[in-house]
C-alpha cells in the first residue's frame, strides 16, 4: 500500500476509535509518522549498522502534555518484525498498545501499524525502545517528555531549556545481530566497548547554556545492562523530578541511574564561563568504563579543564543511601492539580505479598535466566491476544509462583493472575553478585523498603511509609532485596521485566494479568480495531466498537 494510502486509511481507523472510545474530547491529538530503518551509524569513529527513525539516531524525542493522545504510524522498513514499547508510560486500560510480545504482534517487514497512546494522568521523564530480537543494543530509541497541563503548578520555576540526555553502555565491535547469535547459543555476553550520550562517543554530546541561567537535563538510561554514574564537572544537580513524580529538591554532585530509569535534575550556570565535562561512568563492574560530553558556556572561554571530576565506582552503600534519599514532594501537585501526597498509601492494607527472586543456570545445556525458577518463552500468539478471543493452549494463568519454590530453572510463557483493585506487596529478591533492576509495565509503585541480606515479614519494620518515590523501574542491589506497593488499579497484561537486557531476552520475565470480570470500558478498552493479529489469532477479526 502506498504510504500516503496507508496514513489515510490509519487517519480513519485512529479517528473511529477514538471517536468511540475515548470521552475526553478537550485532550489533544499530536500525530507522528516514523519510517524504521538500517542505517550506517558512527558513534564510536568505526562504521555500525544501526536502526534509525525517521534517518535519526537516536531516534525523535516526544513532546506531550498530559492526558494527550499521542498516535505513532510506524513503517517497519527493516527485513524482520520490529515492536516499540514506552517505558513507564501506563496506557490505562489498553495493554495492547504496550509494544511486548505478550501483548502486541510484531509490525512484519514492509508494513505498518499505528501505535494510539493517550498520556492518561501522567508528567514527566520517560523513554521508548525496540522491544524484539535485541533491537534495542542498535538504535531506535528516544526521549518522551510528558509536561504538566498550563494551570497545573510545578514546584520550580521554567528552565531555560530543557534537554533530553540519553546515556547507556554500547557495543562497538559487535551489532545487534552478532549479540543476538551469541545469546542464541546460549552463552554470556562480553563487556561493552563504551558509554555513549545522546548516540555519541567521548567530547562528542554538546549542551549549550548561557551563564546564570537554569536547565532541565532529562537523563535515561537506555543501556543494555551497566548502572551509570552521571556527574557534571563543577556543577551540583538538583533532583526535581524521578519517572513522574517530583522529588523532594535534593542537591547531589552525582547520580546513580541504573539501566531502565529516568532522573531529571536542574543545573545551574554559575561557574565562570568555560566548558565543563560531562561525565558517565559504569558502576559495579571490574573495569570501569567512561565517556564524557560537554556543558559549553556560550561566552566559553576555553576546554574543560583537567582532571575529570571522580566518581563512585563499586561502592553499594553509598549508591544504596543515595536511592534512600529519593523521596515524594509532598506538597506537590501531580499531574492534577492536588499535592502527590494526598494518596496515602502507608494507610492502607495489602492483600497479597509476591516474593520475586531473579536467578541464571542452564536450561537444556543453555543459558538461561528465570523469575521463581521459570525462564519466560514468548509464544507465536500475543499472551493478551489469546486472552481477548479466549483462545486455549497459548498460557496457563498462575504458571510463575507467588515466591521462589526452588529447583532448578524450567521454560514456561509465565502469567501471574491478580485481582483488579487490589493493593499489594511486592519485594524483588536478588542473592545474585549482580545489580538487577526491575521494570512493571502498565504501573507506577511506591518503593518502600530495599536493603541487604534476606527479606522478612519484619523487615516490614523499616518500611518508608510516608514519602516513598512512586516510579516504574527500581534496582536491587546485590544480596539484597526491594519491596515496593501497588495500587492495581489498571485492567490489562503487563509485563514485569529485568532490564538487564540479556536477561530479559533469555527469560528474565513475565506478565502480571490484571483482570476483572468486567466488560465496561470504564475498566478495559477492547482490543484496537487496528490491531494486528498473528500466531492462533490470525483471520479473527476484532469486534465491531
Amino acid at each position: 500500500m502506498p504510504r500516503n494510502l496507508s496514513a489515510i486509511v490509519t487517519f480513519f481507523i485512529v479517528f473511529q476509535i477514538f471517536a468511540t472510545v475515548f470521552v475526553n474530547a478537550d485532550s489533544p491529538y499530536r500525530f507522528f509518522d516514523w519510517n524504521v530503518t538500517y542505517g550506517n551509524i558512527y558513534p564510536l569513529g568505526v562504521p555500525q549498522q544501526g536502526i534509525l527513525i525517521n534517518g535519526q539516531f537516536p531516534g525523535p524525542d516526544i513532546y506531550s502534555v498530559t492526558n494527550d493522545n499521542v498516535i505513532i504510524n510506524v513503517f517497519n522498513s527493516l527485513d524482520e518484525p520490529f515492536l516499540l514499547s514506552w517505558n513507564g508510560i501506563q496506557n490505562r486500560r489498553n495493554s495492547y498498545e504496550d509494544g511486548v510480545i505478550g501483548t502486541t504482534c510484531p509490525i512484519p517487514p514492509g508494513k505498518n501499524f499505528t501505535y494510539i497512546l493517550q498520556m492518561k494522568d501522567q508528567i514527566g521523564s520517560f523513554y521508548y525502545f525496540p522491544s524484539l530480537a535485541f533491537h534495542k543494543a542498535a538504535g531506535a530509541f528516544g526521549g518522551i517528555r510528558i509536561l504538566s497541563r498550563p494551570f497545573i503548578p510545578v514546584p520550580f520555576p521554567d528552565p531555560a531549556d530543557d534537554f533530553t540526555v540519553l546515556i547507556g553502555d554500547w557495543y562497538k565491535t559487535k551489532n545487534h545481530t552478532n549479540l543476538r547469535t551469541i545469546l542464541d547459543r546460549g552463552k554470556k555476553l562480553p563487556l561493552p566497548d563504551s558509554i555513549l550520550v545522546n548516540g555519541r562517543g567521548p567530547n562528542a554530546a554538546s549542551f549549550n547554556v548561557q551563564q546564570g541561567k537554569t536547565y532541565r537535563l532529562r537523563i535515561s538510561n537506555v543501556g543494555l545492562q551497566n548502572s551509570l554514574n552521571f556527574r557534571i564537572q563543577n556543577h551540583t544537580m538538583k533532583l526535581v523530578e524521578v519517572e513522574g513524580t517530583h522529588t523532594i529538591q535534593n542537591n547531589y554532585s552525582s547520580l546513580d541511574i541504573h539501566v531502565g530509569q529516568s532522573y531529571s535534575v536542574l543545573i545551574t550556570a554559575d561557574q565562570p564561563p568555560r566548558d565543563y565535562s560531562i561525565v558517565v561512568s559504569s558502576r559495579f563492574t571490574s573495569k570501569v568504563i567512561t565517556t564524557t560530553a560537554i556543558l559549553h558556556y556560550s561566552n566559553s572561554a576555553g576546554p574543560a579543564p583537567g582532571p575529570l571530576p571522580g566518581g563512585p565506582t563499586i561502592q553499594i552503600d553509598w549508591s544504596l543511601n543515595q536511592a534512600r534519599s529519593i523521596r515524594t514532594n509532598l506538597t506537590a501537585s501531580g499531574p492534577r492539580p492536588n499535592p502527590q501526597g494526598s494518596y496515602h498509601y502507608g494507610m492502607i492494607n495489602t492483600t497479597r505479598t509476591i516474593r520475586l527472586a531473579n536467578s541464571a543456570g542452564p536450561v537444556n545445556g543453555k543459558q538461561r535466566y528465570a523469575v521463581n525458577s521459570v525462564s519466560f518463552v514468548g509464544t507465536d500468539t500475543p499472551l493478551k491476544v489469546a486472552d481477548y478471543f479466549k483462545i486455549d493452549g497459548v498460557f496457563r494463568v498462575g504458571s510463575i509462583s507467588d515466591k521462589p519454590p526452588g529447583g532448578g530453572l524450567f521454560l514456561d510463557p509465565s502469567v501471574m493472575s491478580v485481582d483488579y483493585r487490589s493493593f499489594i506487596e511486592i519485594v524483588f529478591e536478588n542473592k545474585e553478585v549482580i545489580v538487577q533492576s526491575w521494570h512493571v509495565s502498565g504501573y507506577s509503585f511506591f518503593v518502600v523498603g530495599m536493603d541487604g541480606g534476606t527479606w522478612s515479614p519484619a523487615s516490614r519494620n523499616g518500611y518508608n511509609l510516608h514519602d516513598a518515590i512512586a516510579r516504574s523501574t527500581i534496582q536491587v542491589y546485590p544480596k539484597s532485596w526491594t519491596a515496593i506497593y501497588v495500587s492495581l488499579d489498571n485492567v490489562g497484561m503487563w509485563n514485569i521485566r529485568s532490564e538487564f537486557w540479556a536477561r530479559q531476552y533469555l527469560g528474565q520475565q513475565f506478565y502480571m494479568r490484571v483482570y476483572t470480570t468486567s466488560t465496561s470500558l470504564r475498566d478495559e478498552y477492547p482490543i484496537p480495531k487496528n490491531a494486528l493479529l498473528c500466531g492462533k489469532a490470525s483471520g479473527r477479526h476484532t469486534r465491531s466498537l
